[in-house]
C-alpha cells in the first residue's frame, strides 16, 4: 500500500493484536469474544510470518482454513481479521465470508436428549458429585450460558430471580421454587451462607474448563456418548423442552438473552431422526402397486 509515495509495510505483530484487543475490550465486547479474536488474530499473525498483508494472503490464508475448519469456525475467524484489518484502516485487504445454509436439523451424534440428561446427573450423585448434578440440572433448568454460573448466588436464590449480565446486555433469569429449594439444600450442606454457588473448594468461580472436564467424567457411567456432553449442549436441551411445550420462539429468544431470533431457531433445531418420525405420521403413501401388474 502506498501512502503520500511511499510503500506502507502492513505487518501483523503482536503489539498490534494485543493493541486491538484493548480496542475491543473499550467497545466492552465479552472476554470471550475477545480471547477468540486474539486466538485467531495470532493464528493469521503466523501464517504472515512478518509479511506485508495483501488481500490475496487473506483470501489464501481463508482457503487453508476451509480444508481444516467448519464453515462457520473460519467466518469466525475471518470476522476477527476483517475488524483488525478495518482497525488499522487496511479494508481493501477485507475478504468475504463463506456462505453458509442454515442447517435444518441438528446431528444426532451430537443432540443430548432428556434420558441421557437424567443419566448423567443420576451418574453425578452416584459419584458423590452433587455439584455437577446440581450444576447440570441448574444449567437445564434455566437455559444461562456456562459463564453466567457465577450469578447463581445465595441472594439470588432467595429472590427467586438472578440478574444475569452477558455481551453488554442484562436480562433476569427466573429460578423454580423447586431449583430454589435443591440449591439452598446443597450451598448449606456445602457450608455455603452468601454469594457464588458454584464455587472451588477455595471459594473462587467455577472455570469454564474444570466444568468442562468434570462433565466428561460423567460419560462412562452414564452410558452417554463424549461428543454430547459439554455445557451449551445443556443449554440447548432447555431451548428444545421449553419450545415444544410452548411453542414461542420469541419468548424463547428473550429468556435465552438472543438479540436475533433466527440464533434461537438454531437452539431448536430437531434430529432428523424426529422428522422422519413426522414425515411416517402423514400417511400419504399407497400401494396400490403390489394389486397390479406394472410395465415396465
Amino acid at each position: 500500500m502506498k501512502r503520500n509515495g511511499r510503500l506502507v509495510k502492513r505487518i501483523v505483530t503482536q503489539e498490534s493484536v494485543n493493541r486491538y484487543c484493548e480496542w475491543l475490550y473499550g467497545c466492552e465486547k465479552s472476554s470471550g469474544t475477545i480471547k477468540q479474536y486474539k486466538h485467531y488474530l495470532l493464528l493469521f499473525m503466523q501464517y504472515m510470518n512478518g509479511k506485508s498483508v495483501e488481500k490475496r494472503d487473506v483470501i489464501m490464508w481463508k482457503g487453508i482454513l476451509r480444508e481444516r475448519m467448519a464453515p462457520v469456525t473460519v467466518n469466525s475467524a475471518l470476522a476477527a481479521v476483517n475488524g483488525f484489518l478495518t482497525h488499522n484502516a487496511w479494508q481493501d485487504c477485507r475478504t468475504k465470508f463463506l456462505k453458509v445454509s442454515r442447517r435444518v436439523f441438528c446431528p444426532e451424534s451430537r443432540e443430548i436428549d432428556r434420558d441421557e440428561y437424567k443419566r448423567l446427573v443420576k451418574c453425578a450423585y452416584k459419584k458423590g458429585d452433587e455439584r455437577m448434578a446440581m450444576l447440570l440440572q441448574t444449567i437445564c433448568a434455566t437455559g444461562i450460558r456456562v459463564s453466567e454460573v457465577p450469578y447463581i448466588t445465595i441472594e439470588a436464590v432467595k429472590q427467586g430471580r438472578a440478574e444475569v449480565e452477558c455481551k453488554g446486555r442484562i436480562r433476569t433469569v427466573f429460578l423454580t421454587s423447586r431449583l430454589c429449594y435443591m440449591l439452598l439444600d446443597y450451598a448449606k450442606k456445602s457450608h455455603i451462607d452468601s454469594g457464588m454457588i458454584f464455587v472451588t473448594r477455595s471459594g473462587k468461580a467455577l472455570d469454564r474448563s474444570n466444568i468442562w472436564r468434570n462433565m466428561k467424567k460423567l460419560c462412562e457411567g452414564a452410558d452417554v456418548l463424549w461428543d454430547k456432553v459439554f455445557p451449551h449442549n445443556f443449554r440447548h436441551l432447555f431451548a428444545r423442552l421449553y419450545y415444544e411445550q410452548e411453542k414461542n420462539l420469541v419468548r424463547l429468544a428473550d429468556i435465552l438473552g438472543h438479540s436475533n431470533i433466527n440464533t434461537t431457531r438454531i437452539y431448536t433445531m430437531e434430529s432428523g431422526r424426529n422428522h422422519m418420525r413426522q414425515l411416517e405420521k402423514l400417511e400419504v403413501l399407497f400401494d396400490f402397486y403390489n394389486k397390479f401388474s406394472l410395465l415396465l
